[in-house]
């Protein structure tokens, strides 16, 4: 859901702001992304923006930081298994 249906409607305006930020640095080094990974937000337009971040600036770092759901606290049974 958040990578092919309503993050890839949402990316474009995400980048935009990715790439204001990214113009007014005097020296972008790289990103740090912290998602989760048992949501549709962080799962799915996390990845997805991380790919596209990837594609539009590809020398530069990377760090992302993943949150991996609990299996005793979660929104439904399956999701430490969805991730």
């Amino acid at each position: 859901k958040g990578h092919y249906t309503e993050g890839a409607e949402l990316v474009d305006q995400v980048l935009d702001v990715v790439r204001r930020e990214a113009e007014g640095c005097d020296c972008l080094q790289g990103f740090q992304i912290t998602h989760s990974l048992g949501g549709g937000t962080g799962a799915g337009m996390g990845t997805l923006l991380i790919s596209k971040i990837r594609e539009e600036f590809p020398d530069r770092m990377m760090a992302t930081f993943s949150v991996v759901p609990s299996p005793r606290v979660s929104d439904t049974v399956v999701e430490p298994y969805n991730a």
